[in-house]
């Protein structure tokens, strides 16, 4: 199973379906439909079933008596996700416990143009920066030189211990796959002058 629904969950949603016009010819659709911080967004409707487009790669899995309907688009997002009742009874609504996380740094989203400096420019202040920001930190571009760019992180990142790592394993990886011309991405901040310098 791609996604599982608990047997509680089910039973809410067949419920809910029945008061629909012709429930039985009806699926749950499950969509992404964007980021909010840390997690997905998700939207949750009752579409026929047999709009669901398989030739285009959607999903139709059976959860017991409830169909399932999985866009394309949201499939990888969505696997090993467990849709569920919340614990509490006061809480209202289903639950969706979603295992992925979506990656605040890439840069799939953006269209970039000109100069490989200009579209890592492009890259951090469109996709990188905004991320960043809530940890009161940025990235900026010093140089561009051949296949490698030079990067600089300041605010709260200058100095922070885990500013390498996010120069390294996300600020470097989203700009190597958005920008095939850039092969190699240096961090040439001086960490020591930072708020929370780890180098001494």
């Amino acid at each position: 199973m791609l996604l599982t629904v608990t047997d509680t969950a089910r039973d809410k949603i067949l419920e809910l379906r029945a008061q629909e016009e012709e429930p039985d010819g009806l699926g749950l659709r499950i969509e992404v439909t964007g980021v909010r911080g840390v997690d997905y967004t998700y939207d949750l409707t009752f579409d026929p079933i047999a709009e669901a487009d398989t030739a285009a790669g959607d999903v139709v899995e059976k959860s017991g008596d409830l169909p399932v309907i999985i866009p394309s688009e949201s499939i990888d997002a969505l696997r090993g996700a467990t849709l569920d009742l919340p614990a509490t009874s006061g809480q209202a609504g289903l639950v969706l416990r979603n295992p992925n996380r979506p990656d605040p740094l890439s840069g799939a989203h953006l269209e970039l143009t000109g100069t490989p400096a200009e579209k890592v420019q492009q890259l951090l202040e469109g996709q990188i920066n905004p991320a960043l920001a809530s940890h009161g930190g940025y990235a900026q571009l010093d140089r561009v030189e051949g296949e490698v760019a030079y990067v600089t992180m300041g605010g709260g990142c200058q100095g922070c211990a885990v500013s390498a790592m996010t120069l390294r394993e996300g600020i470097a990886r989203s700009i190597k796959e958005a920008i095939p011309e850039i092969t190699d991405v240096q961090d040439i901040t001086d960490h020591a002058l930072g708020e929370n310098p780890y180098y001494t």
